[in-house]
């Protein structure tokens, strides 16, 4: 992955010598010396990174869903924010590294007099894709935030109503599939998701498509379902076409998670196996658990969230997931199987809930590195089995849907607070209770006041218990 060092390595070196982007010492709005290639790279990068590292200042959703939890600081998984300001720390590199970087791409690409008619529209329409899932993010994190006025010159932006960003978001993905050619080049080399591949990236909007959707199915049934029939059959069809970034084993690109667990990177020995993931897993023999966890002593343990946790007596993040090569998955075929399940449950479309629900466990199993026997020793169990396993079908699917995400702490954190499966139990000794989203960052109550107060009082309130749009039940 020798385009990864080529595209990366420098950026990652200057921000390296930088607090913040005045201290580069250049128009951020309008750089002259900046690809739009490098920024797209770039982007893509930072993206990944903040979804996908297990930083404590940074991003704590997988302890929130308790998939890890912590061996002697206990903040994070007992749902503090502000003792690390957690908030600004996800913001800041959101808006300034990630959404500003990909609308320069997009600027810079208009601008190139050089470039094909077709290669242009492929490469705006990948930038726009992937700009639509970071604004997804954003918003399935906040709520209501800065959107039409953001990344420009505006000093106090107004905050947009999220259901109306979903809507332009849809928008956007509609218009990036319409411009694809599936057989012209993109961005070539520096795209660290597909390598150029445009049918990929088409592949990846549609898949994209049936994510948000579903998101917003308990608000808005009609749009959903339309948005959904309209996709299902042109998403992810395999574990090929998952949006996964390829890291590297030397830094400073290489698997974030493997800065934080890796003896090679760190000699912090800080999180542990949950115990209501362990639990989960240990009751079915799950065939996953040796490629997601070690063992003590041929045992799979996990540890109570919130309490302290002996590093040694519990199960730790397998190699597989410490390794500093190893890739982290954006969005991928196991998921949007799950996707179909749900859709076939709620609409009737789109097949058998149960086929769907197999496809996703096997895609998930087979992913991790275990067999075909193996996922279907496990599809046979009756309290896996779709048609016997406990609950309505938010929660057969919640449930399975979570161990697939493993890893993923956003998606497992977001698939929560919209099904509400698995029953998490609230860590021990916490005071304060499960965040349903982020508070906004108190620069942006410093800066933005007004705004930000508007917004507060649109949600419900600038709490962590006030639920998003889509999140009705």
């Amino acid at each position: 992955m020798k385009k990864l060092l080529i595209y990366l390595l420098p950026v990652v070196l200057l921000a390296s010598c930088a607090k913040n982007l005045d201290d580069y010492n250049v128009d951020q709005k309008n750089p002259d010396k900046v690809t739009a290639s490098s920024l797209f790279a770039n982007a893509l990068k930072e993206l990944t990174d903040n979804i996908t590292t297990p930083d404590v200042n940074i991003n704590v959703f997988r302890f929130w869903v308790q998939q890890w939890t912590a061996t002697t600081y206990q903040d994070e998984p007992r749902y503090d924010m502000i003792t690390r300001s957690i908030p600004i720390k996800y913001w800041t590199p959101m808006y300034v590294e990630v959404l500003h970087d990909f609308k320069e791409s997009k600027r810079i690409t208009e601008a190139d007099p050089l470039l094909s008619a077709k290669v242009k529209a492929n490469r705006i329409a990948a930038t726009e894709i992937a700009s639509v899932y970071a604004w997804s993010v954003v918003v399935n994190c906040w709520g209501d935030v800065p959107y039409t006025e953001a990344l420009g010159t505006i000093g106090k932006p107004k905050y947009d109503k999220a259901a109306d960003i979903y809507t332009d978001l849809f928008k956007r993905l509609d218009a990036a599939i319409t411009s694809i050619d599936p057989g012209a080049d993109s961005f070539g080399s520096s795209d660290l998701l597909y390598d150029g591949n445009a049918a990929a990236w088409l592949k990846f909007a549609h898949s994209l498509k049936l994510k948000l959707a579903l998101n917003i199915a308990d608000v808005n049934d009609a749009t959903a379902r339309s948005i959904i029939l309209a996709s299902a059959d042109k998403a992810f069809t395999s574990n090929a076409d998952n949006a996964s970034f390829r890291y590297l084993s030397s830094t400073p690109n290489n698997n974030p998670v493997s800065n934080s667990l890796n003896s090679t990177y760190t000699s912090r020995k800080d999180y542990v196996a949950s115990e209501a993931i362990i639990k989960m897993m240990n009751e079915t023999e799950d065939p996953r658990r040796p490629f997601f966890f070690t063992s003590v002593k041929g045992i799979y343990i996990g540890g109570e969230a919130g309490l302290n946790n002996t590093f040694a007596a519990f199960s730790q993040a397998s190699k597989k997931v410490i390794a500093p090569d190893f890739e982290a998955l954006l969005l991928d075929y196991a998921e949007v199987e799950f996707i179909l399940a749900e859709a076939a449950e709620r609409w009737g479309i789109s097949g058998s809930p149960a086929d769907h629900y197999n496809k996703g466990i096997t895609a998930s199993i087979l992913y991790w590195g275990g067999t075909q026997a193996q996922a279907d020793t496990y599809l046979a169990l009756p309290n896996v089995a779709y048609a016997t396993a406990t609950g309505n079908f938010k929660q057969k699917i919640g449930e399975q849907k979570y161990l697939a995400l493993y890893n993923r702490g956003y998606d497992a954190w977001t698939e929560w607070r919209r099904l509400d499966y698995p029953v998490l139990k609230k860590a021990s000794q916490a005071t304060l209770d499960m965040p349903l989203r982020l508070f906004y960052p108190t620069s942006e109550r410093t800066l933005n006041q007004e705004n930000v107060e508007k917004a507060s009082a649109s949600m419900g309130g600038d709490v962590v218990t006030t639920k998003l749009f889509w999140d009705k039940f």
